[in-house]
């Protein structure tokens, strides 16, 4: 109930997609935690406070490739938003919260739908 999540087909074999939405991670400057070549990618925006309230978030990413054809790859963004804090009984760590706002991994789709046109 936390997650939002979006998908598109590309055109492209599973590979290239791959190498595609590596490069567009870096370009969107985000923290790529995790690459696995079988098509997975976890990341993350840079941590951010509002003014107001002290409290640091993030949003994570998580990028699933699948193989549709030899020639077309499906990719589907998971957004999940995070905060930082401590909670009775857990050490200081990210905890989800409600996803309201998709717009990277939108941004991330685009993108990755121009590179295939």
């Amino acid at each position: 109930g936390f997650a939002m999540q979006d998908t598109v087909t590309v055109n492209k074999p599973l590979d290239e997609a791959w190498q595609d939405t590596k490069a567009v991670l870096r370009e969107m400057e985000l923290d790529i935690y995790t690459r696995d070549k079988r098509g997975e990618f976890v990341a993350y925006t840079p941590m951010k406070r509002h003014f107001y309230i002290a409290t640091p978030h993030r949003t994570q990413l998580t990028i699933v490739l699948e193989s549709v054809s030899a020639s077309s790859t499906s990719v589907t963004v998971e957004t999940v938003q995070q905060v930082y804090g401590v909670t009775p009984l857990t050490y200081p760590d990210w905890h989800d919260r409600k996803t309201s706002d998709n717009k990277e991994a939108l941004a991330i789709l685009d993108a990755l739908r121009a590179r295939s046109s």
